[in-house]
């Protein structure tokens, strides 16, 4: 790894964690230049404003993962299928980049319409009017039982990302210690999967 990437990767690195305690709107270049062991006008080498800092951070919590969705819902496969590949790539991708869903909440928190503008403009809502439909056909075919699709879909999110936001609490409620953490998230995907099928399998 040359000089350049190793300094590039220190100043993300420090911006997600200065992006993540402080919010977009908290966050200071100053800050983050100290947090990365370089000097602001370095710092303003590689990017040259918060806001371009801001995209990079954006783009790695959303640019991989929005793609990844929308396959898996216009895919031909079953509602049941399209939630399993969910799981599996939603909880995966978070386990590799954890600071994600502090930085979502985080950011809803602090400046709501900005962030949903964000994900709005750069193209990242997902279409889900097919899969609706989909999933109402397979209600009425008997293959699912009736659920409201938005309920639905809140669950899922909610099973996928809680125990990364809450990963303090939930190892000081448990006493559980990192690697034992760590070995109980390599089954949640399984987990989320067992559990919706038997919500949703009559």
């Amino acid at each position: 790894m040359d000089q350049s990437q190793n300094t590039e990767e220190r100043i993300t690195a420090a911006a997600k964690e200065i992006f993540i305690q402080r919010g977009f709107a908290g966050a200071r270049m100053q800050d983050i230049a100290d947090k990365a062991g370089i000097n602001k006008a370095m710092l303003h080498y590689y990017f040259r404003s918060k806001e371009k800092l801001f995209e990079v951070i954006f783009d790695e919590a959303f640019g991989t993962l929005m793609p990844r969705v929308q396959a898996i819902l216009s895919s031909d496969k079953s509602v049941i299928e399209k939630f399993e590949d969910f799981a599996d790539q939603y909880i995966a991708l978070i386990s590799e980049h954890p600071h994600v869903p502090l930085f979502v909440v985080h950011e809803l928190s602090q400046d709501p319409d900005r962030f949903v503008e964000k994900i709005r403009s750069k193209g990242h809502f997902p279409k889900l009017s097919l899969f609706i439909a989909q999933l109402q056909q397979e209600v009425d075919q008997g293959r699912l039982r009736p659920y409201n699709p938005v309920h639905l879909m809140m669950n899922v999110l909610s099973m996928c990302i809680f125990p990364f936001v809450a990963k303090p609490m939930l190892k000081a409620v448990t006493q559980m210690d990192e690697t034992t953490w760590n070995l109980l998230m390599q089954n949640r995907s399984e987990e989320v999967k067992r559990f919706l099928k038997q919500a949703l399998i009559p």
